[in-house]
């Protein structure tokens, strides 16, 4: 898959495959359901790329916790964190691991 990397959802993409080398990923954006959503204090993001979806399966989350999975994650997207994605759902699975309901 080739995302652009001029969208946050191609660069989060880039960062996470380069990160966790993932048996699957799927970044999800979900910014069309929350339309209108105030962005930080002083504005509605002009942008729209503001609320995302991340369902990812690597090897690299054997042996950790939820939490450690999720640190992860928020650190390899911590500037896209800063400049504007301000809702992030995570599902990071090891491979072998159920999915969550």
């Amino acid at each position: 898959m080739t995302e652009s990397l001029e969208s946050v959802k191609g660069r989060m993409t880039v960062k996470l495959q380069k990160a966790l080398s993932p048996v699957s990923l799927d970044v999800i954006d979900e910014s069309a359901q929350h339309a209108g959503h105030k962005f930080h204090p002083g504005g509605v993001e002009p942008r729209g790329e503001t609320h995302f979806r991340i369902k990812v399966v690597s090897e690299a989350f054997s042996g950790k916790s939820r939490l450690e999975r999720h640190r992860l994650i928020n650190a390899e997207l911590a500037a896209e964190l800063a400049d504007g994605v301000h809702a992030l759902a995570i599902e990071a699975r090891a491979p072998g691991e159920p999915t969550r309901p």
